[in-house]
């Protein structure tokens, strides 16, 4: 399992707009993906859960990766962010 702890530098925040970017190409990967903030979590590739979450710029996020290229999942994700 991959994990890196995210600051969200995308200025107007997790917009439901930035969410779809960021789960199609979580998408791209076999891998499990999940955020978790706030003692919340989840699946990376769920547009309902991640909107959920209300990330704005500033906070932090746990993003962890299990799986075949869990590695690169997290590298790209974490960019997106």
């Amino acid at each position: 399992m991959t994990e890196k702890t995210i600051t969200i530098s995308i200025p107007e925040g997790l917009t439901a707009k930035s969410a779809t970017a960021l789960i199609a190409k979580a998408n791209d990967f076999p891998c499990s993906i999940f955020l978790e903030s706030n003692a919340r979590r989840v699946n990376c590739k769920s547009l309902l859960g991640v909107v959920s979450l209300g990330l704005k710029c500033g906070d932090s996020v746990v993003l962890s990766a299990s799986g075949a290229d869990e590695t690169a999942a997290a590298e790209a994700l974490a960019a997106m962010l």
